[in-house]
């Protein structure tokens, strides 16, 4: 059923409201699981064996001692030849800016042990969820800024140079507001986003509304957040905390907008772009409204069913397939919050 507004004056303040951020801090921890097996990772750091390559047969036996770097990060595929790509590789591998990418990456990173602590946390907190689960190898290099990372089952492999966060004197060829994802804290969450995504993550295929989009977002930054319990939201949604806040305090105004533009059960490809996408702001809603603000209402959405169904795991979240019922058994419904 189609809720009604009284919608005199409504637009004006919205906009005005949506500028300014309220008084709510961002969450504090969430449910910190008693983990019995601290996962151990394998745990490899290639930047300085990269920085070191000086002749066309060193990048060769690199490239040969690492095919799955070779083929599937770097991407060989994208040349004709072996000649041009190990050719291309000892030019960019040589160029004085890799010695400052890795010198960047190591006042930044340091010797990475707090990266690697981290990536043992998260995985120590995923198999307590999922007990079979068996942690993939890590590898850290420098590429000049060539790919971000690579995910499989058994691997991970992070390029550290697109990492090094707003100090860095050469940075990812992108727009200011996507190039915030890409600091050192983003690494280990960005990670559990993408298991909450793609590997844990359940949903129904025939069911194309903006909905169960929103909610199968929503349950991979829950997913992602009790890996990494005190982490801030802001982190793995790639806000700021002031657009946290925003969020947070005109929560029940951005939902208003949802209702009006009959946002949910859309399966338009445009609606999913408004409000899904990666967008500077979402202009629908307001001038400071942050882009992808259907993600943040879907993660809203999960916290709110998990509230009302306590008895519920995560595992047991993660594989329920119906979209509309999550949301209507979820008992949403936004609040001005106080400023």
């Amino acid at each position: 059923m189609k809720r009604h507004f009284n919608v005199t004056g409504f637009i004006v303040g919205l906009v005005t409201l949506l500028s300014s951020c309220g008084g709510d801090k961002e969450e504090a921890c969430v449910f910190i699981p008693q983990v019995i097996e601290k996962v151990s990772v394998d745990y490899l750091q290639l930047s300085d064996s990269v920085v070191q390559l000086e002749t066309k047969e060193e990048v060769i036996a690199f490239l040969g001692r690492y095919p799955i770097i070779r083929d599937n990060f770097l991407r060989r595929s994208m040349y004709p030849s072996d000649a041009e790509f190990v050719e291309d590789l000892y030019k960019r591998f040589t160029n004085n800016y890799m010695d400052t990418l890795r010198a960047d990456v190591r006042r930044v990173f340091g010797d990475e042990q707090n990266l690697k602590q981290q990536f043992e946390e998260a995985f120590s907190n995923l198999k307590y969820y999922y007990p079979d689960f068996v942690p993939p190898k890590i590898i850290t290099l420098v590429t000049g800024l060539d790919n971000d990372m690579l995910m499989s089952d058994s691997l991970i492999v992070v390029s550290l140079d697109y990492f090094i966060g707003p100090g860095a004197k050469y940075r990812p060829n992108m727009y200011e507001y996507l190039l915030r994802q890409y600091t050192k804290d983003n690494i280990v969450p960005s990670v559990m986003l993408l298991y909450g995504m793609n590997r844990f993550n359940y949903s129904n295929p025939e069911d194309q509304t903006t909905l169960a989009d929103m909610v199968a977002f929503g349950k991979s930054y829950y997913f992602a957040k009790h890996m990494l319990p005190c982490v801030p939201d802001s982190i793995f949604i790639w806000y700021t905390a002031e657009e946290i806040r925003g969020a947070k305090s005109n929560h029940d105004l951005i939902w208003y907008r949802f209702i009006e533009d009959q946002v949910l059960y859309s399966t338009s490809h445009m609606t999913k772009q408004k409000f899904l996408s990666e967008r500077p702001v979402t202009i629908e809603v307001g001038e400071k409204c942050p882009g992808r603000i259907g993600q943040w209402v879907g993660w809203e959405i999960v916290k709110s069913y998990m509230k009302a169904h306590p008895e519920t795991t995560l595992p047991q979240l993660m594989e329920m397939l119906d979209a509309d019922k999550l949301f209507k058994e979820s008992k949403y419904k936004p609040e001005r919050k106080p400023a």
